[in-house]
């Protein structure tokens, strides 16, 4: 039997695609919280479905882009009356593009509990599949729709000295791939994502040039993620020694030679050696 939550906020991941990929925690969550408050309803009580698990006489409301204060306030008087209250997205980690950014603050800043149930994201499984270093990265959600603001959009981006991973629709993927080679160059590394954990799951590498090219003469479908590997000019500023020294503050001199090694494409021996001398300096 279900057991009670304490009043609040849980902020659960779903999964991207594959109905399987979901936690225990979060199975237990969705069956003991006493309102259930979904991104897309229908896609929630159909993963419920899936897992056995009913909704019986508990609210199932929707909370999306168009809620606004008024469905935030809702929710809020609801965990204000001791209720435990589920946040689902659509797919995937909720406030990773969705709306649930300003109600999971509201929450927090009204002194409610605020808590995740970790799970399912995109932007793990892509980075994780792309073959690009993923020692620092950044998600910039989905690119502009319109060509100049995409453009502007991209000059900005094109300095960050991190992996880029970007959302972005089938329809528009070919004209991003575009802007990307012209701006960012041809050679850059890349990856495209697509599908991710469902059946036709497909992760294409090469260069921005050569995915420009893949993707000009193919029909895509389903979710796409894009991740660009940073500029040589980006990669250059931070040395190796530098990147050692950062790693080796938070972990073993070990894993953090394994980590540079790894991520600069470096022979790990080379690195290791570095990490033993810079240990006897300190």
């Amino acid at each position: 039997m279900p057991q009670a939550l304490p009043a609040g906020l849980y902020l659960v991941a779903t999964p991207i695609g594959n109905a399987r990929d979901i936690t225990l925690r979060a199975l237990d969550i969705l069956a003991s919280a006493d309102v259930i408050a979904a991104e897309d309803t229908r896609t929630a009580r159909k993963l419920m479905e899936i897992h056995g698990i009913g909704s019986g006489k508990r609210p199932l409301i929707a909370y999306h882009d168009h809620s606004g204060a008024n469905g935030r306030a809702g929710i809020l008087k609801l965990i204000g009356e001791g209720k435990s209250v589920a946040y689902v997205s659509e797919a995937g980690t909720p406030l990773v593009s969705d709306p649930g950014y300003a109600l999971a603050r509201e929450a927090g800043a009204a002194g409610y509990l605020v808590t995740a149930a970790p799970g399912a994201s995109a932007v793990l499984a892509a980075l994780s599949l792309s073959g690009l270093p993923s020692d620092r990265f950044l998600f910039a959600g989905f690119a502009p729709t319109q060509p100049g603001a995409r453009r502007r959009w991209l000059e900005e981006l094109g300095g960050v000295p991190a992996t880029l991973v970007i959302y972005e629709s089938p329809r528009r993927v070919r004209e991003l791939l575009t802007d990307m080679s012209d701006i960012l160059g041809t050679t850059r590394r890349a990856a495209l994502c697509r599908e991710l954990t469902k059946k036709f799951e497909e992760v294409l590498r090469g260069s921005l040039g050569e995915l420009a090219g893949i993707v000009s003469g193919r029909e895509l479908k389903g979710e796409i993620v894009v991740l660009v590997d940073r500029g040589e000019e980006s990669v250059a500023e931070e040395t190796m020694e530098q990147a050692l020294r950062r790693a080796m503050a938070e972990m073993s001199l070990k894993d953090a030679a394994a980590t540079v090694a790894e991520a600069y494409g470096l022979p790990r021996r080379k690195v290791y050696q570095a990490a033993l001398e810079m240990e006897k300096e300190r």
